[in-house]
């Protein structure tokens, strides 16, 4: 299921890579210790945590929000590497805490709301609770697609565009594959497929940099490229390539299909390799800011593309394979250090550094929950990879 490696991968992996260089059982016992002070600051269900406000108090969110599932997420991979039961007994809580958004067909974000909630819960527990809610929402996620259109459609308006796609929603496919292997439904495959063969016809540019926003007319014709988050619509928002490059791995683990990894291999490149990616690997949050170097950084970029070239390592062979673990063990070892993981004083979230709509004055240089889910799933890629057998 969802973030596992095959056996047969993780053993071949784990012979090409030198010993580990992350104590992840210190920053797994650290992280722990700081989701507990989390937990006692919310105990109200309705409302999930999100950030940190400006003037030093908690950005909470209601379920609905499209964050909403990375916090039981975060719980379930801490329950996951320590076996707590409080963390199990606090995932489970705030899991079903989502319920509702099964039937949410007004976003296309479900698969970030109850697949990295729902999705861990049922692949380390087998609640059976959990699956008809999942294949619920599955069916809710797939009214967004048009097949005319042949995209899942992400917002219902953008700047008067009536059928905006973002490449963020590359990263519902997982949850939509689930889906079709575990209703035998062939419809949610053919969706996947369809929407990343169409977005990787038109949302990449010829160096495989991604568009974030490509508005569609009713028959599937690309009518506007634009950006919300980046800094221009010609630009390379960062996070924007890390959500690229994830979207890609899955569509390659789940089909094997060579072109999916051929994309995911371009992205990576473009990432790795860009002249203004900093010497510690956490990118500034577009890699065309002109403020550079004087910018703000995203550490949840790049703890997105760590956890994703990780597992790109174990689909390529040679150096390609032995650059992308080093790239991703050396971010994940930056963002373990001290400048950027707070193991206090930073409200119980792990990541400082990230940065969520900066052309929207919102979230700039601050923990963001999901730097933090894709921080532990990071770690324990990192950890199958590296542990003796």
């Amino acid at each position: 299921m969802k973030n596992l490696l095959s056996a047969a991968l993780l053993l071949s992996a784990c012979a090409a890579f030198a010993q580990p260089k992350i104590d992840v059982d210190k920053q797994m016992k650290l992280s722990l210790q700081q989701y507990k002070g989390m937990l006692k600051e919310f105990t109200d269900t309705t409302l999930f945590p999100q950030s940190v406000n400006p003037d030093g108090t908690y950005k909470k969110m209601p379920s609905e929000w499209w964050c909403t599932g990375f916090f039981g997420g975060s719980l379930w991979y801490l329950y996951e590497y320590t076996k707590d039961p409080e963390m199990k007994a606090a995932a489970e809580k705030w899991t079903m805490a989502l319920k509702k958004e099964q039937y949410n067909t007004g976003t296309h974000d479900l698969g970030f709301m109850l697949y990295n909630s729902f999705g861990n819960g049922y692949r380390l527990t087998g609640n059976p609770a959990y699956k008809p809610i999942m294949l619920k929402g599955a069916e809710s996620l797939s009214t967004r697609f048009n097949p005319k259109v042949g995209v899942i459609k992400s917002w219902n308006n953008f700047h008067g565009y009536t059928y905006p796609v973002i490449i963020d929603n590359m990263m519902n496919l997982e949850f939509l594959f689930w889906a079709a292997k575990t209703s035998g439904n062939k419809k949610f495959y053919d969706i996947s497929v369809t929407h990343a063969d169409n977005t990787m016809k038109n949302h990449f540019r010829p160096d495989y940099s991604s568009i974030h926003v490509l508005c569609y007319d009713s028959v599937g014709n690309v009518i506007a490229r634009k950006t919300a988050q980046g800094y221009a619509d010609e630009s390379a928002w960062a996070r924007g390539q890390a959500w690229g490059l994830y979207g890609y791995v899955v569509m390659y683990r789940e089909t094997k299909n060579k072109k999916y990894l051929d994309q995911a291999v371009h992205i990576a490149d473009f990432f790795t390799h860009h002249p203004n990616m900093p010497k510690d690997k956490v990118p500034y949050w577009d890699f065309n800011s002109p403020a550079i170097p004087n910018d703000v950084r995203d550490a949840s970029c790049a703890a997105i593309a760590a956890s994703a070239l990780l597992e790109l390592s174990g689909y390529v062979k040679g150096e390609k394979s032995k650059a992308y673990f080093a790239f991703a063990e050396e971010v994940l070892q930056n963002l373990s250090k001290p400048e950027y993981f707070a193991s206090s004083d930073n409200h119980n979230f792990l990541l400082k550094h990230s940065t969520g709509h900066k052309p929207a004055n919102s979230e700039i240089d601050t923990p963001i929950v999901y730097a933090d889910y894709y921080y532990l799933e990071g770690l324990l890629r990192y950890d199958k990879l590296t542990r003796k057998k």
